[in-house]
């Protein structure tokens, strides 16, 4: 039996600074990524599963303008280093340790911050959140330090949050003593107890990996996004867009409306859709020519 078409991946990003803030220290990336090079990927676009692995994140700096800038700057330097030596260690047949790998690149950013902050005035006490996800042809895994978010929609409806937000105010949630409400309104939602970076000597990232279908989708989000949209509006503009929102890409939707309704801080999205495989174009039977005598 030949193997299956690799399946397509349809993603959307977007970036806008909101209302309120100056400057936007959100920032996102779409690459990809096989043994030998990464390359960047545009605000949307189109592909096939089979050409290499796709890396997708969302990060929100603080402590400093320019804090996403470099925390999105690290995070490409480190991939470009680990992610195609474990790309190169699955094609031979070879275990990837994707955990391994993950919390490596986790801690290698971590670390870069930190001694940024030690190292220059303009820097101290610079962070940010990193939620990433690792396409592969049949699983996405996934890293995650801070309360930028992931979400899972699978292709039947329902959708559910894969990252942890690392507050008291996100511990409290998943214990079930907040509901989402009173956790959108809690004084300290944004207190965290992880970042990279910030002065946190120490990080545990969080790593998991989950398997994806044809009709999956993974939005990718900064807090900015969570303040103006409630959970069923995020799944509900990415599934079932009314009439007015149709024409635009996923991501545009999320942060489009969540400027609508918030826009108090920075607001990053990225939907990532797994589809079934580019249908072969129709084949076109040859003519037939009647060679016989009359």
């Amino acid at each position: 039996m030949p193997d299956s078409p690799p399946a397509a991946v349809h993603w959307s990003g977007l970036s806008h600074r909101g209302k309120v803030r100056e400057n936007n220290e959100d920032t996102f990336l779409a690459l990809n990524f096989d043994g030998h090079e990464v390359r960047y990927l545009g605000k949307t676009g189109d592909a096939t599963l089979g050409g290499g692995d796709f890396v997708f994140a969302v990060s929100d700096g603080m402590g400093g303008a320019r804090s996403g800038e470099f925390a999105s700057r690290i995070a490409i330097e480190k991939i470009t280093r680990l992610l195609p030596r474990a790309y190169r260690l699955s094609a031979s047949g070879l275990e990837t340790g994707f955990h391994d790998v993950l919390q490596e690149l986790f801690l290698a950013i971590h670390e870069e911050l930190m001694r940024l902050g030690r190292s220059y005035t303009e820097c101290a006490g610079m962070g940010a959140t990193l939620t990433l996800g690792w396409l592969t042809p049949r699983w996405l895994y996934f890293g995650h330090v801070g309360d930028s978010r992931l979400y899972y929609l699978p292709r039947e409806g329902g959708l559910r949050q894969l990252s942890h937000d690392h507050s008291q105010v996100g511990w409290l949630r998943r214990q079930g003593r907040l509901s989402e409400r009173e956790a959108r309104e809690h004084p300290r939602k944004n207190a965290l107890q992880q970042a990279l970076g910030a002065g946190h000597q120490f990080i545990e990232p969080q790593i998991g990996a989950i398997a994806h279908r044809p009709g999956d989708r993974f939005i990718l989000c900064s807090d900015g996004i969570v303040d103006g949209l409630w959970d069923h509006r995020i799944e509900d503009l990415v599934a079932t867009p009314d009439e007015a929102r149709l024409h635009q890409p996923a991501a545009f939707r999320l942060v489009e409306e969540a400027l609508e309704n918030s826009g108090r801080d920075n607001l990053t999205a990225l939907v990532v859709e797994v589809a079934p495989p580019p249908a072969p174009p129709p084949v076109t039977p040859a003519p037939v020519v009647d060679t016989a005598s009359a």
